[in-house]
């Protein structure tokens, strides 16, 4: 802060402060920074406690492109089609339309393929 930064006692007795716009600026930078390190420590951890996993520039942009998730996921996996259908339970025709997006598919039917996948539900 600089010499233009004071301070002063409010009518209701809170201490006040007033400052410049740069050093303002600056405090909410800084915060923002300093919530950044600590959302990378966190992932980072989790990581090395094996609760997060890395995944591929290619992958994460297919996803943000819109991608289905569970092709990306399936094909990230190794397994094609019909493979993924029987570790979930599932006809492939069914998991198919659900790639596709001609069917919603159910929770219980995302409940299984996120199992079989090795993901949350949430992924």
């Amino acid at each position: 802060m600089n010499a233009l930064t004071t301070t002063f006692t409010s009518p209701s007795g809170d201490e006040m402060v007033v400052m410049s716009r740069v050093d303002f600026d600056r405090l909410c930078e800084n915060a923002d920074l300093r919530l950044d390190v600590m959302a990378y420590d966190r992932a980072k951890a989790a990581l090395l406690r094996g609760e997060e996993e890395a995944l591929p520039a290619e992958m994460v942009a297919r996803l943000v492109d819109g991608e289905h998730p569970v092709r990306v996921w399936r094909q990230y996996r190794g397994l094609n089609l019909e493979g993924l259908a029987g570790l979930a339970g599932l006809s492939g025709g069914y998991l198919s339309q659900i790639e596709t997006g001609k069917r919603d598919g159910t929770v219980e039917s995302f409940k299984r393929l996120a199992a079989a996948l090795g993901v949350s539900l949430d992924d």
